[in-house]
C-alpha cells in the first residue's frame, strides 16, 4: 500500500491543480478640491483563461503569488479627470473555478478569454469622498483546476482504463491543450468517421476511501464533477488493491465506486453512466460476466454481502453494459458506439429541459416588470 502511494506522488508530483493567490485592486488618484478635479478610479484585477497556460506556469512565472493593479493618476490643472490605473491580468487555464477565502464561488472560465474580476479598483477623490481617494479591494482567492470532459472514465487502479483509452484514441491519445499534458489526468479523443470527436478523461485511480483524500482522493474527483458522463471501468477478475488490502469482486468493485461518489458530492449519481467490463480475454470471464450481470439486475439480493457504510444510498444505473478487451480490442468498436448514442440521446433531453426553462423564464418575465441584474463580480462572459 506504501509503495503504491509512492509511485502516484512521483507520477503526479509536479501537477498543480489549485493555488491561492493574493490580489489587490489598485487605490484611486487624489481629486483637486479647488478645481472640483476628480482622481482616476484603480485599476482593476482580472483572471482571464488562455488554452496554453497551466497553474504550474503561472506559479513559476509569478512565485509571490500577488496581483496588485496600477494606481489611478492624480487630478492635476493640466488634466483634471485623472486617468484609469491600469489592470492586472492574471492568466490562467481553461476550466478553473475561482474562489474567496470562505470557498464562495466567485465564476468559472470556461473557455478561451472568459475573464473575471476578482478585486475591483478604488475610486478616486471626488466632491463625494471629500477629494480623496479610496483604497483598491483587497482579496484571497483559490483556483480550482478541474478537467472539463465528456466522458470520464471512472475506475479503480489496474482496472485497464489507459490500456483502454488507448484503443479508442488508436493507440495514440490525442492530448488536448490542457493543463495536464504528458502528465496524467490525461485527454484522449475518440475520432468517428463522420468527423465527430468525443474527449475521453483518464483520471487517476479510484482507491477505497478516496473521499477522505486518501490516494489521490479529492485530485481525483473532483475532476469528474466536470465530465458529462460517466464510463465505468471494472475488471472482470475483480480487484486487489495489495497483499494487505481485501481482494473486490467486479460487482463489490461496481458498489465501493459508486459509494466513492456518493460520499463525495451526492450529485455525481445523477450523471448517465456506462459500465465496461474489461479483460474478457482471460480464462472464465464469460461465466463471471454472466454472474456480474445478474448482480447488477437484482443488486438488493447481495446487498447483505458488505459492511453498512459501505452501501450507497442509490445504485448506479447504466445506460449501457459492455463486455470489452482493451487488450485484443473486442468489443471496443461497441463502446464507442453506446458512447455516441448515450451522449446524443442525453443532448437532446438537455436541450428540451433548457427550452422548457427558457420558456418559463420568458412567461415569468411578462408578469414581473423589473428583474435585479446578476452582482458584477459573478459575470463570466469575455470582454
Amino acid at each position: 500500500m506504501v509503495h503504491c502511494s509512492c509511485v502516484w506522488f512521483r507520477k503526479y508530483g509536479n501537477f498543480i491543480d489549485n493555488l491561492r493567490l493574493f490580489t489587490r485592486g489598485g487605490s484611486g488618484g487624489m481629486g483637486y478640491p479647488r478645481l472640483g478635479g476628480e482622481g482616476g478610479k484603480g485599476g482593476d484585477v482580472w483572471v482571464v483563461a488562455h488554452n496554453k497556460m497551466t497553474l504550474k506556469q503561472l506559479k513559476d512565472k509569478y512565485p509571490q503569488k500577488r496581483f496588485v493593479a496600477g494606481e489611478g493618476a492624480n487630478s492635476r490643472v493640466s488634466a483634471l479627470k485623472g486617468s484609469k490605473g491600469k489592470d492586472c491580468e492574471i492568466p490562467v487555464p481553461v476550466g478553473i473555478s475561482v474562489t474567496d477565502e470562505n470557498g464562495k464561488i466567485i465564476g468559472e472560465l470556461n473557455k478561451e478569454k472568459d475573464r473575471i474580476l476578482v478585486a475591483e479598483g478604488g475610486l478616486g477623490g471626488k466632491l463625494l469622498t471629500n477629494f480623496l481617494p479610496l483604497k483598491g479591494q483587497k482579496r484571497i482567492i483559490h483556483l480550482d483546476l478541474k478537467l472539463i470532459a465528456d466522458i470520464g472514465l471512472v475506475g479503480f487502479p489496474n482496472a485497464g482504463k489507459s490500456s483502454l483509452l488507448s484503443q479508442v484514441s488508436h493507440a495514440k491519445p490525442a492530448i488536448a491543450d490542457y493543463a495536464f499534458t504528458t502528465l496524467k489526468p490525461q485527454l484522449g479523443k475518440i475520432m468517428y468517421n463522420d468527423f465527430r470527436q468525443i474527449s475521453v478523461a483518464d483520471l487517476p485511480g479510484l482507491i477505497e476511501g478516496a473521499h477522505m483524500n486518501k490516494g489521490m482522493g479529492h485530485k481525483f474527483l473532483k475532476h469528474v464533477e466536470r465530465t458529462r458522463q460517466l464510463l465505468f471501468v471494472v475488471d472482470i477478475s475483480g480487484f486487489q488493491l495489495s497483499s494487505q488490502t481485501q481482494y473486490r469482486t467486479a460487482f463489490e468493485t461496481v458498489i465501493l465506486l459508486t459509494k466513492e461518489l456518493e460520499l463525495y458530492k451526492e450529485e455525481l449519481q445523477t450523471k448517465p453512466a456506462l459500465l465496461a467490463v474489461n479483460k474478457m480475454d482471460l480464462p472464465g470471464a464469460q461465466d463471471k460476466f454472466q454472474e456480474l450481470m445478474h448482480q447488477l439486475q437484482n443488486p438488493k439480493d447481495f446487498l447483505h454481502l458488505f459492511e453498512k457504510n459501505m452501501i450507497p444510498e442509490r445504485t448506479m444505473e447504466f445506460q449501457h453494459i459492455i463486455p470489452i478487451s482493451a487488450i485484443t480490442g473486442e468489443g471496443i468498436d461497441e463502446l464507442k458506439n453506446y458512447i455516441k448514442t448515450s451522449l446524443d440521446e442525453h443532448a437532446n433531453q438537455d436541450d428540451d429541459t433548457y427550452h422548457k426553462k427558457q420558456l418559463l423564464n420568458l412567461q415569468i418575465s411578462n408578469t414581473i416588470p423589473y428583474s435585479e441584474p446578476p452582482p458584477k463580480n459573478s459575470v463570466t462572459s469575455p470582454r
